[in-house]
């Protein structure tokens, strides 16, 4: 057997040099009988790990039985405004190994989650089970190749033990791979506590983590992380992706899509989609998405006021003018990416009403959103007088049809992950069969595959009122 600290670990742990408010020491809770149920050989090599030895003697570090050299486990403290209310949270059940660094010096998070309980726990079980670990595995690759940012999914491990849900279910623990766990809600907890002086800790390490390119002013950092949601909201939005609980908790200052829990791909093009079976208002419905990112930054302001300014008047000031800046934002990226999912490979003041009047077309003819778009990509649209219209639009463009048609093949999946087929795929798996998981998982990790004849992956499900569920 080989040996497992030879499979090329490199940690630096900087978060735990910031001060403790942050964090708590938090060793994983040992299983039973680990087993690695789905392991990413892919992005073990791209963290320059050697993904032979994973393979072979990795389950009992992917439980968190086994501590790899050089880890540091913590579970990381924070708060956040769920659906609107503000609570002291903080990683329930995920445990922070440490800080890897990549043959390419990028640092990336290797976290447990699922790793049993914390100080935060707050008389949960510290557990996961296995479908939702399994479910998360999915939706982050796929989201990875459909080239949004994203934390990925090194491995999912079985525990040999059951977790209790609404029935008993079978554990396991997922290893998540991010550019950081630090939130919206990492700020709200730090302001929460009038630390300043560990707010600025946190601000500091935030910007030389992921804003390295900025000076050290939080105004300015602040900016850079509005505008990266901006961007991450908009490819949200142009494939359809319902992301479920965007709650400040889950908002990552990285840029990087954080938690996929209740979270689903659209198939009926309506704003007022909601998938997770506790939105029941609707709050982070489909169409809700960009003005709750907002609401979101908000609260990132108002956490950050002791940072902006040393008095608060002026410091509210500041904090109003940098809120509403993230609107104007979203739509720049928006239009340009619906502008690319359409060919337009030029600008015209009319683009947009084009667009709208799309989405107009397609919410009242409950049209499939990714296959509307496929099918304008592969010539399978049903000509009206919208499609004159863009051919029209089309026409006016001096680049070659080819480069449109090329566009759009880069911008129009031709596979998302299917409600229906992530649940058959759960189902099987449940009963011991991964193949129906793995062969899910080929298809989404290939989105833009024009050519790739899979009927039953590309068309949309049947069951009505489908809902998504946190896992907890």
């Amino acid at each position: 057997m080989p040996l497992i600290s030879e499979a090329g670990w490199r940690f630096d742990n900087s978060y735990t040099r910031l001060p403790e408010l942050l964090f708590d020491r938090t060793p994983p809770v040992p299983v039973q009988r680990p087993a690695i149920l789905a392991f990413n050989e892919p992005l073990a090599a791209d963290l320059g790990m050697d993904a032979g030895i994973l393979r072979a003697a990795g389950a009992a570090v992917f439980v968190g039985n086994e501590l790899p050299p050089g880890a540091d486990p913590i579970a990381q403290a924070y708060a956040g405004h769920q659906f609107g209310h503000f609570t002291n949270l903080g990683d329930g059940r995920a445990i922070l190994l440490g800080e890897h660094l990549t043959p390419d010096g990028r640092r990336v998070d290797l976290q447990l989650k699922g790793g049993g309980r914390t100080r935060y726990s707050r008389g949960g079980d510290g557990r996961a089970a296995e479908g939702p670990m399994l479910r998360e595995y999915i939706i982050r690759e796929a989201m990875h190749a459909l080239g949004i940012p994203t934390t990925r999914s090194l491995a999912v491990a079985s525990t040999g033990e059951w977790v209790r849900r609404e029935t008993p279910l079978p554990g396991a623990v997922l290893t998540r791979v991010a550019a950081s766990h630090i939130r919206v809600g990492t700020f709200e907890w730090a302001a929460a506590h009038r630390e300043v002086e560990a707010l600025r800790a946190l601000a500091e390490h935030t910007r030389q983590r992921h804003y390295p390119e900025i000076e050290n002013d939080p105004v300015a950092l602040y900016e850079a992380i509005s505008e990266r949601q901006a961007a991450l909201i908009a490819r949200w939005m142009l494939v359809g992706f319902v992301h479920g609980v965007m709650n400040t908790d889950n908002m990552a200052l990285s840029g990087e899509t954080i938690d996929y829990g209740p979270c689903a791909f659209m198939d009926a093009y309506h704003p007022e989609t909601v998938f997770s079976s506790i939105d029941r208002n609707g709050r982070y419905a489909y169409g809700n998405q960009p003005p709750i990112a907002q609401w979101n930054l908000a609260r990132l302001a108002e956490a950050m006021l002791p940072l902006f300014h040393a008095d608060e008047k002026q410091a509210v000031e500041i904090a109003n003018g940098l809120i509403p800046k993230f609107e104007p934002r979203f739509k720049h990226h928006w239009l340009a990416g619906m502008r690319a999912k359409l060919g337009l490979l030029t600008e015209e003041a009319e683009d947009a009403t084009l667009i709208q009047d799309l989405l107009n077309e397609m919410q009242e003819s409950e049209a499939d959103f990714t296959n509307t778009f496929a099918d304008l990509t592969t010539g399978r649209f049903e000509p009206d007088e919208w499609h004159q219209r863009w051919q029209s639009r089309l026409q006016r463009q001096p680049q070659p049809r080819e480069e449109s048609i090329a566009l759009m093949r880069r911008h129009n999946p031709a596979f998302i992950p299917r409600n229906h087929q992530v649940e058959k795929a759960l189902a099987a798996a449940q009963e011991g069969d991964m193949q129906p998981f793995h062969a899910l998982l080929d298809v989404v990790s290939h989105p833009w595959d024009h050519d790739r004849h899979l009927p039953d992956y590309a068309k949309p499900g049947t069951a009505a009122g489908y809902r998504t569920f946190c896992g907890t």
